[in-house]
């Protein structure tokens, strides 16, 4: 609402821009804690601070707060693994690198990495998801085969996500080590 200067009444209008963001940030919160099937519009307003209603009027369906919030997380995915590709030093120790951001996804990274899959998995029966879990797909394939060459960059790929997503499940917590050896064996000597 804006104030009308003449009258100083409120009146319909646009009073914080960042709001649409900040719901789709709360969606991808609250999809990190509860999972898929706990995302609702009311567990996402008490997550972004805001009522109810915004949900609904920048969301009108749970469908465009799945796809809003696995379009920001691959989004994010991607940027942090080019930002991770970037910092690696040309003559980089492939196997090693790959074994500590696998670890990096399981410990700091744990929230952005559970949010990612539970999509991920979502879009299995929810088409309207494929094109950004495709592009996540795309994007470290890509990024591997920067470093490797585009069929070991495909491998890769599908050995990261499998690796990640089995060692969330995993109790107690993985060894570096071994899934070091993994990589080592996945890329070409």
């Amino acid at each position: 609402m804006t104030t009308n200067e003449v009258t100083g009444r409120r009146g319909r209008g646009p009073t914080d821009r960042a709001r649409r963001d900040r719901i789709a940030e709360a969606a991808i919160a609250v999809v990190a804690e509860r999972g898929v099937e706990g995302l609702t519009h009311r567990a996402v307003a008490a997550a972004a601070g805001v009522p109810l209603g915004s949900t609904t009027y920048h969301f009108a369906t749970l469908d465009e707060l799945l796809v809003v919030a696995l379009c920001t997380a691959a989004e994010a995915n991607i940027e942090r693994m080019r930002d991770w590709a970037r910092s690696l030093p040309p003559g980089a120790d492939l196997p090693a690198a790959l074994a500590d951001l696998v670890m990096l996804g399981l410990t700091e990274e744990r929230p952005q990495t559970v949010v990612g899959y539970e999509l991920y998995v979502a879009a299995l029966h929810r088409p309207y998801l494929r094109p950004a879990s495709t592009a996540w797909d795309d994007a470290l394939a890509e990024i591997f085969a920067s470093r490797t060459d585009p069929a070991t960059g495909r491998l890769l790929a599908a050995a990261f996500c499998g690796l990640e997503l089995q060692l969330l499940l995993r109790d107690p917590p993985p060894d570096r080590d071994e899934i070091e050896a993994t990589f080592r064996h996945a890329i070409p000597g």
